[in-house]
């Protein structure tokens, strides 16, 4: 099973490029085969959730022909089968995106319960609520949901909770329904405009994306266009919390800074320094950081899927902190495998009390999801010694080449798959 193992210690130094987002990559690989054209997609992030994504379209019949690792011809024509079955897909969250895509350019889908990082219940009631609204009937059966419509009409549907994957599947029906269909309470996270964008150069009639009411205007087909996927926020963010956790200098380069700003307000409030430019943000760290206290909320507010990362840089920061996680109620669990390293935190419900310590020392942790996986590595870059992080297969789904891009900035990473390999890592930095 393979390993990061790293030796901490180094800041981070340096410049390093963003891959395309995850997150929008997989509503914009589903929507792609709702169309008989071909369709490209570029800046396509090569991490383990969109290939196991377009694995999944090709069983279906999709044309899939990987061009170059970050571009993809997606043709939609030959789907000859609206059954997703594929021993992966269950794996990834983002399947439950093929309901709304087939549904809309089939009005019939079958397709696996969504899996993923077990980070909290994240039903997916509101997906169903609004495909019901426009007239589909679905079912859970076997394993898998079952949606099919005689004729899918436009409706208005407001989301009891904001939900991007609910914006999202609802946007790609109902953008080839017949009729006008209103969103309310929806999301406005970047992907979600992305996805929206993407569709609307196909052809797709979607306005408000980026508010919190979207309004569609249903389209009889779609067709072939060229699209390029956002800078990957999440991914930016991390590099920026890594900057800041070993006391470094980075630039982080492809990106929309407008995307960052909670990420980076935080950041300035902790000690940092922050220059954005046009397309890059740059994070120094001369000092120790400071404590604060921070909260998860839908964009525009501080990200969820950002929280552990702020959370390790805390365990470092002078006093005491409280991050309060209100999207997912498990995702506080990495501070039971930071307090391996010596971190000090007390978890009351969805709120965590953080007491800064001087240094973290190295230890045998865990990647318990993407996000907390991605945290421990910043806790390993940052403590003194060895760390060895299991179940990397987690990091792999949302970041691409994670330690090439570390190694850049100076950090001692590298994957390991037996303790050889390990003992090797350790004499030749030692």
């Amino acid at each position: 099973m393979d390993q990061y193992i790293i030796r901490g210690g180094n800041p981070l130094v340096g410049e390093v490029d963003i891959s395309g987002a995850k997150n929008a990559a997989l509503g914009i690989l589903a929507a792609a085969i709702m169309t008989d054209d071909t369709v490209l997609v570029e800046n396509l992030p090569d991490v383990r959730d969109t290939n196991v994504l377009l694995a999944a379209i090709e069983e279906i019949g999709a044309k899939v022909e990987r061009i170059t690792r970050h571009a993809v011809l997606i043709n939609g024509s030959k789907i000859s089968d609206i059954c997703v079955e594929n021993e992966y897909i269950r794996q990834i969250r983002a399947s439950y995106y093929l309901i709304g895509a087939l549904l809309g350019k089939y009005k019939r889908a079958e397709v696996p319960l969504p899996g993923g990082c077990n980070i909290g219940s994240r039903p997916i009631d509101l997906h169903l609520k609004g495909f019901r609204a426009m007239g589909a009937k679905v079912e859970l059966r076997h394993g898998s949901i079952f949606a099919e419509a005689e004729h899918l009409h436009g409706a208005h549907i407001f989301l009891d909770t904001v939900s991007v994957g609910a914006t999202i599947n609802i946007m790609m029906a109902a953008c080839m329904a017949e009729g006008n269909t209103s969103i309310e309470n929806c999301a406005r996270e970047p992907h979600v405009v992305d996805v929206a964008n993407f569709l609307n150069s196909m052809g797709a009639n979607i306005k408000g994306a980026g508010t919190d009411v979207i309004r569609i205007r249903g389209v009889e087909r779609l067709h072939a266009t060229e699209y390029s996927i956002i800078p990957d926020q999440i991914e930016a963010g991390t590099f920026m919390f890594a900057a800041a956790a070993t006391r470094g200098d980075v630039m982080v380069r492809n990106v929309i800074p407008k995307h960052l700003e909670a990420t980076s307000s935080k950041l300035m409030e902790i000690g940092c320094e922050v220059e954005e430019f046009d397309s890059a943000v740059r994070v120094v760290a001369a000092r120790r950081l400071s404590g604060t206290n921070v909260k998860t909320l839908p964009y525009p507010g501080y990200p969820t899927d950002m929280q552990p990362q702020i959370g390790v840089a805390l365990s470092l920061a002078q006093g005491t902190s409280i991050v309060t996680e209100s999207i997912f109620e498990n995702r506080l669990k990495y501070l039971d495998e930071l307090a391996r390293m010596g971190g000090i935190a007390k978890v009351e419900g969805n709120t965590a009390i953080i007491t800064g310590v001087e240094k973290l020392t190295g230890a045998r942790v865990q990647a318990l999801d993407l996000r907390a996986g991605a945290a421990l590595v910043i806790a390993g870059l940052a403590a003194e010694g060895i760390t060895t992080i299991d179940d990397i297969k987690f990091i792999q789904r949302g970041y691409e080449t994670f330690d090439e891009k570390l190694r850049s900035l100076g950090a001692e990473i590298e994957i390991v798959s037996s303790e050889k390999q390990a003992q090797k890592f350790i004499l030749k930095t030692g």
